[in-house]
């Protein structure tokens, strides 16, 4: 089973990106639970949502505290929060971030496996926004196989709409050009 935590702030789209990987996750035929954690959060402020994919059913319905990756989707979050707390020593860190691997050491405290993507360049030049959620998608789909690519069209299409073929081109690039820097 594949568990996932993703960081970002509220209004950036963590919960839809959440909900997006579930629905392609079912579409294939997969199980797949996709879950926020709210508290008072309001537009800005740190949000953190879920997912857990397998070929089998899921029945664990408690909230994921070792993840095999962590989605961050806006790199002020690091050394904000600890995006990396939990992470199973084996698993990987995405991080939104042009940085290199010694700056990002300096604020994760996480020896594993590290890759970036830098989505929101992508999501400016994809969409004309900073939105980074579907880009980072694309990202996670390259280093994780939880779902095809061409699986993640569907659900994009139908909470997208006359949009989706941008969000869909995001979501491509990043699949392309994510790098693992560990």
């Amino acid at each position: 089973m594949l568990e996932i935590r993703w960081h970002g702030r509220g209004g950036q789209g963590a919960v839809t990106s959440v909900e997006l990987l579930a629905l392609s996750a079912i579409e294939e035929g997969k199980y797949a639970q996709g879950f926020p954690s709210f508290g008072p959060e309001r537009r800005g402020a740190p949000v953190t949502a879920f997912n857990r994919v397998d070929d089998k059913q899921i029945k664990i319905r408690s909230g994921i505290y070792h993840p095999d990756l962590v989605v961050v989707l806006d790199e002020s979050l690091v050394g904000l929060v600890d995006v990396a707390e939990g992470l199973k020593p084996t698993g990987t860190l995405l991080v939104n971030t042009t940085k290199n691997l010694t700056e990002l050491r300096k604020k994760i405290h996480f020896d594993g496996k590290i890759a970036t993507c830098d989505a929101t360049g992508i999501a400016w030049k994809e969409l004309g926004v900073p939105i980074t959620n579907t880009t980072m998608l694309g990202a996670l789909v390259k280093l994780t196989g939880a779902v095809k690519l061409e699986s993640l069209d569907t659900p994009i299409k139908e909470r997208f709409g006359r949009i989706a073929s941008k969000n869909q081109a995001a979501a491509k690039r990043a699949f392309d050009e994510v790098k693992i820097i560990n």
